[in-house]
């Protein structure tokens, strides 16, 4: 199986001084998912989690929620001409009487930013594959203070970018704050789909109780895996696309940007949280 980083050499310039050293990259291939047999996506992604993954981008394209709904998630062997395994291609194999999708070679992926489908349908897309509903509101509210320590919290766990610099994150906390697991991958979606794999392997769909906090912006894929996974708070470092507001409007997903020290700007779902009295 490919590995999480690779070494390679680099000319260093530091304040007018010359040095050659290795540097420690993240490692970034090919993942190809078939579903009973049959290509279905390709990702690029870091390896590690790769059933996971594959297991969370069904999830997000709603074609599975629990964990009895697949039979089996294998490498595919022979993957070289040589006959030897990359450990880039898997296998997802669907429990009898589970509903495959019809796939073509040239598919609508409502997730991908260049399907070609409007904003109108990628909603309508998401509200008719959905098979949670999110939960109302929160007892008393999600204190501002929680929510300022989690970037804090997410970097502390991020143990690659440590060694990289090249790597995002998705993490899934409690109501109280609590790390509950954390995964990493070159992509924001990809690490988000690792996240929502796990759960749905181990039975923990939906994820009801779940804070939802990614590095870097969140777009309208990751609010829709949000949704699709049944989280009802996602939080991100940066900002939100005017298609992810959109979307957590309309399903009732709270959505917090520009989470960084005791600064945030909610765009949705503010009456899950416990803010303070608006001054102007």
């Amino acid at each position: 199986m490919g590995r999480v980083t690779e070494r390679r050499p680099v000319i260093r310039v530091r304040d007018g001084a010359v040095s050659t050293r290795p540097d420690t990259l993240v490692a970034e291939e090919p993942l190809e998912i078939r579903l009973n047999g049959k290509p279905l996506a390709i990702t690029m992604r870091t390896p590690g989690d790769d059933f996971a993954l594959a297991a969370g981008f069904l999830v997000s394209e709603g074609v599975i929620s629990a964990a009895d709904e697949l039979a089996t998630i294998v490498y595919c062997g022979g993957a070289r001409d040589e006959g030897g395994n990359t450990y880039n291609v898997v296998d997802v194999r669907l429990a009898p009487g589970v509903p495959v999708p019809d796939i073509a070679l040239e598919r609508n992926v409502y997730t991908t930013s260049s399907c070609g489908l409007c904003g109108k349908a990628s909603l309508d897309a998401v509200r008719t594959t959905t098979r949670w509903q999110l939960e109302a509101e929160r007892p008393n509210g999600l204190g501002i203070d929680l929510l300022a320590a989690l970037p804090e919290r997410l970097r502390a766990a991020q143990r690659v970018f440590d060694r990289t610099g090249g790597l995002h994150a998705a993490a899934l906390f409690s109501p109280t704050g609590e790390l509950l697991d954390v995964r990493e991958d070159v992509g924001r979606h990809n690490a988000v789909d690792k996240l929502v794999g796990h759960a749905v392997q181990s039975g923990a769909l939906p994820l009801r109780d779940g804070l939802l906090m990614v590095s870097g912006r969140a777009s309208f894929e990751l609010a829709q895996k949000a949704v699709m996974a049944g989280v009802p708070v996602l939080a991100a470092v940066s900002a939100p696309s005017s298609l992810a507001v959109d979307l957590a409007e309309e399903t009732g997903l709270t959505l917090v940007g520009f989470l960084r020290g005791s600064s945030m700007n909610v765009y949705a779902g503010a009456h899950r949280l416990a803010l303070p009295v608006a001054t102007g």
